[in-house]
């Protein structure tokens, strides 16, 4: 099985819209690999690879090696853009990435301990606010998902970007701007049910 954080690309002279669309005809995916200290490339990627590497959570947080036309490059997936209707990959955005450099990527947020929380057992419900969260760090340290640990959470309380236990090296870029930018990312509601 090939490296599920390996993209096969195939660089591609020609630009603009009907180029895109020769390639989606052909059932490849146009993209896009910038930044770095590279010129922006032109790509086509295989649409049903594509869909296999996207069906894992970690490629969207995940350093991936972009392999085109045999050279492999450092990369992170910067933006998908999806049909609205049809199950397709319209175009994918790769940024190149410096090991040496710290990024800002979004990172998902997994919540633990819901059921078993303070709120939890007295029947509250878990209400997320927010399902990724902004970070900086190095690329060697960049993790899949980040926990944010619910047990203590009673109904009518909040857990907020400050109460999340960071990876070292990882800072939170909401954070960084000032503790009113502090938001919450879960709330632990009363149901019915904790009423009666």
């Amino acid at each position: 099985m090939s490296n599920v954080f390996e993209f096969v690309a195939v660089s591609r002279e020609q630009s603009g819209k009907s180029a895109a669309r020769r390639a989606r005809r052909s059932g490849d995916v146009p993209a896009v690999i910038y930044g770095g200290h590279g010129q922006p490339q032109m790509l086509t990627l295989s649409h049903n690879e594509v869909i296999k590497h996207l069906a894992h959570e970690a490629v969207y947080s995940h350093v991936l090696d972009v392999t085109i036309d045999g050279k492999a490059e450092k990369a992170i997936l910067k933006g998908i853009q999806r049909h609205p209707a049809k199950f397709q990959i319209l175009h994918m955005d790769f940024l190149r990435v410096d090991m040496s450099e710290v990024l800002k990527v979004h990172v998902p947020l997994h919540f633990i301990n819901e059921a078993t929380s303070v709120g939890g057992k007295k029947g509250g419900i878990v209400a997320h606010a927010m399902i990724d969260v902004e970070v900086t760090c190095l690329p060697s340290v960049l993790p899949d998902y980040i926990e944010v640990d619910l047990a203590r959470l009673d109904i009518g309380e909040s857990a907020h970007l400050s109460d999340i236990v960071l990876p070292l090296g990882i800072e939170i870029v909401a954070l960084a701007q000032g503790p009113e930018h502090d938001h919450p990312v879960a709330s632990m509601m009363a149901s019915k049910a904790s009423k009666d």
